[in-house]
């Protein structure tokens, strides 16, 4: 029987141009001219940039810590986008939405106007790739219709290639999910009814003035202070440890430093607050414990044995949300 004979490399090689390799089948041979099927060489590459985790998807990003808020703490909030060179001829805004209906992807508006959800499951691991594949398909989607879920290239561009680094990010967090549709005051039948669903669910919940990614909530037996923080985990860690044994880590009367989320490479300290106490009463203290941390972040000591107990304590309590 005669052997199969592997594809010449020359040969194989004239398929490629600019240097890039194009996709084929699984088992075909790798355009490249190794010899291997494409699955075993180039295809394994591509496989791998396509599901390898990114820690932290908005790191570069204006407003990190609020990014990573809206994408896991905030229930109904939106924010206006600005794109590097401006935006498209018939695209008169881009708005970044906590979620959409039938959780969408994204939006176009009759307007032609752009809403992408932020709230979604995503192909690959890098949700700035996702979310800038989504936003590029919108534009150019028909207005009036959704936007489906797709799998970016690999090599495709991020949220960082496509949002002005220069441009504010200020979220408004919303009440209700009436940003849906266009006079929402007017919905009726099966549109009325979803809203009226969506916004039953919704946690109240508001942004701390002057705190990035700070959002108090309001819970039915406590309320809540979840403040997404930028720092390094290990020395927020310690300079928590240290408030906390000092006995500093509180933001006034019958609240309490509880523990901490890690989101999306962030650390997201949580505090318990009296069912009395509103997002207004804590802007205040938040404000002076920030403060206090600042300067507990600046001190580079060894920690006391008290502290490392406070600091063994606050990692024994820390959720990893994403």
């Amino acid at each position: 029987m005669a052997k199969k004979r592997r594809p010449q490399p020359q040969a194989a090689a004239s398929q490629i141009k600019d240097g890039e390799v194009p996709v084929v089948g699984a088992r075909e041979p790798c355009p490249c001219g190794s010899g291997r099927r494409y699955k075993a060489c180039h295809g394994r590459q591509a496989a791998h940039a396509a599901t390898e985790l990114v820690q932290r998807p908005f790191e570069g990003l204006p407003g990190e810590c609020d990014w990573v808020a809206l994408r896991e703490l905030v229930p109904a909030a939106t924010a206006e986008l600005t794109l590097k060179g401006g935006l498209p001829e018939g695209v008169p805004s881009v708005t970044l939405a906590t979620v959409l209906p039938m959780a969408w992807p994204a939006l176009r508006r009759d307007n032609g106007a752009v809403l992408l959800g932020l709230q979604n499951d995503t192909a690959s691991g890098d949700l700035s790739r996702d979310l800038a594949d989504t936003l590029q398909r919108a534009l150019t989607a028909e207005p009036g219709t959704p936007v489906a879920a797709g799998r970016p290239a690999p090599d495709g561009p991020r949220l960082q290639d496509l949002l002005d680094p220069d441009a504010a990010f200020e979220p408004a967090v919303h009440t209700g999910f009436e940003f849906w549709v266009e006079n929402a005051e007017n919905a009726t039948g099966e549109v009325a009814a979803s809203l009226e669903r969506a916004n039953a669910a919704a946690i109240p919940t508001a942004r701390i003035p002057g705190l990035e990614g700070a959002y108090w909530c309001e819970a039915p037996e406590k309320n809540h202070l979840r403040w997404v923080t930028g720092y390094p985990e290990e020395q927020l860690l310690d300079a928590l440890a240290r408030l906390h044994a000092a006995g500093a880590s509180s933001l006034g009367e019958d609240t309490r430093l509880v523990g901490s989320f890690r989101a999306h490479g962030l650390v997201v300290p949580v505090w318990d607050l009296p069912s009395s106490m509103s997002a207004e009463d804590v802007a205040k203290p938040a404000a002076a414990f920030a403060e206090r941390l600042a300067e507990a972040l600046a001190t580079d000591a060894p920690l006391t044995p008290e502290e490392r107990r406070a600091r063994g304590g606050l990692t024994n309590r820390q959720v990893t949300l994403s």
